[in-house]
This record gives structure tokens, C-alpha cells and sequence, in this order.
């Protein structure tokens, strides 16, 4: 897969996925009406905007580096060609994921909704399950030894505080 339509595809996926999940369906939920803020705290409010911006920049820094240097897609349909571990890949595993619930979270907090921090629970539990049924087992047979190095040295969901450096053998990473 060329870069070009690594990048259409993971553009693509994106409107399918991210987008509908961490956008459509918590305004469909909320229509972004404000509520009254979780423990009184304007506080709060700026952290879910801080959250926000976080989450929208992970997921797109995310998805750009599966294109360029994966050479493919976060779909199942479409994957990468070579195991993704550089960038914010080299202190959590799942990126993208942390990213998407990182912003439902902050809208929750930004709005002060309920109903979006239950959602965003939901949508973590749904991300876990896909990871450790799916995902996981699904690199593990494509890439064998190299990702088997990188899941030991980098923790699923929770990010290193120091880049994870792979080791100089794994030709299949990226």
C-alpha cells in the first residue's frame, strides 16, 4: 500500500470511527448543552477542555503515523504493513484509543454530563475487550518476536514516562 492511500483510507476511517464515536454520538447524546459543572468547579471544565485537545491531537498524530510510516490503516480490513512503534507508540500501546476516550471524557467534564462519562466508560470497556480479544492476539501472529518485544516494554493503556527504545533487530517495526 502506497502512502497516498494509507492516508485516503485512514482518512476515511477516521469519519467511520473516531469521528462518530468521539463526535457524533456525544452530541447525539448531549446536543452540547451545558450542565450545571461537576462539583461546582470551573476548574473541571477547563481540564475537559485541556482533555479535548489532548485527545483530538493523540488520535490524529496517531492516525497520520499508521499512513507514513505503517503503510496502512487503523481498520482491520486495511493494516499496516509494518508494526507502528515510534512516536506516541513508544510510551502507550493503544494511542488512539487512550486519545478517543481522553476526549469523551473531556466533553463529559467540559459539559458537565453524566450520560458522556457513562459513554466514555462504555467505550473503554468496548476498546478493551477488542484490544485484548482481537487486537493483541491478531499482532502478536503478524508480527511475532517484534511485538512481542514492544507489548513486554511498553504497558497497554497507561504511558511510560520515557520513550520505550525497540530493540535495533526488529526490522519489521516502524
Amino acid at each position: 500500500m502506497t502512502r497516498s492511500v494509507s492516508l485516503l483510507g485512514s482518512g476515511i476511517f477516521f469519519i467511520v470511527a473516531p469521528a462518530v464515536v468521539a463526535g457524533w454520538v456525544p452530541w447525539a447524546l448531549t446536543r452540547w448543552r451545558l450542565q450545571p459543572a461537576f462539583l461546582g468547579s470551573a476548574a473541571l471544565r477547563w481540564l475537559g477542555g485541556a482533555l479535548i485537545a489532548a485527545g483530538a491531537v493523540i488520535v490524529l498524530e496517531s492516525f497520520v503515523r499508521f499512513a507514513v510510516k505503517g503503510l496502512g490503516t487503523p481498520a482491520p480490513v486495511a493494516p499496516t504493513q509494518f508494526l507502528v512503534v515510534s512516536g506516541l507508540y513508544r510510551y502507550v500501546r493503544n494511542p488512539m484509543y487512550v486519545g478517543v476516550v481522553s476526549v469523551i471524557v473531556g466533553q463529559a467534564l467540559a459539559l458537565g454530563s453524566v450520560v458522556l462519562l457513562e459513554y466514555g466508560a462504555l467505550v473503554w470497556l468496548s476498546f478493551f475487550a477488542f484490544v485484548v480479544l482481537y487486537e493483541e492476539p491478531s499482532l502478536q501472529r503478524r508480527f511475532g518476536a517484534s511485538y512481542e518485544s514492544y507489548r513486554v516494554g511498553v504497558r497497554r493503556w497507561w504511558p511510560r514516562l520515557t520513550p520505550w527504545q525497540p530493540p535495533i533487530s526488529s526490522m519489521s517495526t516502524r
